[in-house]
């Protein structure tokens, strides 16, 4: 069966596009040819400057015309050569990436565990030769932060069920 109605798509839309340039360029060639005609018949400098005048038109309007049409079919091949590079992409599987809350969040708690760790072992880097009990019990609490710590991060990596993390004084 075939359709009464008018073809419309871009074949269409291209031939209202060629007739619209033809047409702008025929009416500025035909002011072009009256002005240089009204010039020699009245042998006028202003006759000559307005053929001059629409002369500059003519040629700003042919350019626009042949240039705008270049452009728009550098610009259609292009979009072509970037649909057709990119139809292997669209056949190829898609894997679907789920971002999980929970591992997230417990992701970033078991990095905030590793820098809880880090500065401890500074802190008994920096007392360990020190004497006095001061240095020692800065030592020992942050050794006690350290297992505390640790005990608290292997339980968050352990299945649901395990038994509650550890309590007590973290020294930060």
């Amino acid at each position: 069966m075939q359709s009464l109605g008018k073809a419309s798509g871009p074949a269409q839309d291209k031939k209202i596009t060629l007739k619209a340039s033809t047409l702008s360029l025929a009416v500025m060639v035909t002011v072009f040819l009256v002005a240089v005609v009204f010039a020699a018949n009245e042998n006028d400098v202003i006759g000559w400057i307005v053929a001059l005048v629409s002369l500059g038109w003519l040629m700003l309007a042919a350019f626009l015309v042949f240039g705008l049409r270049r452009g728009a079919q550098k610009m259609s091949d292009q979009i072509k050569s970037a649909t057709a590079s990119m139809a292997p992409r669209a056949d190829a599987q898609v894997e679907t990436v789920v971002i999980d809350e929970y591992t997230r969040t417990r992701d970033l708690k078991l990095d905030h565990s590793f820098k809880i760790v880090q500065v401890q072992v500074g802190v008994i880097k920096e007392h360990r030769d020190q004497p006095g009990d001061a240095a020692r019990g800065m030592v020992d609490r942050a050794v006690e932060t350290i297992e505390i710590t640790a005990h608290n991060a292997r339980q968050m990596m352990k299945p649901s069920g395990g038994s509650q993390p550890l309590s007590g004084e973290v020294i930060d």
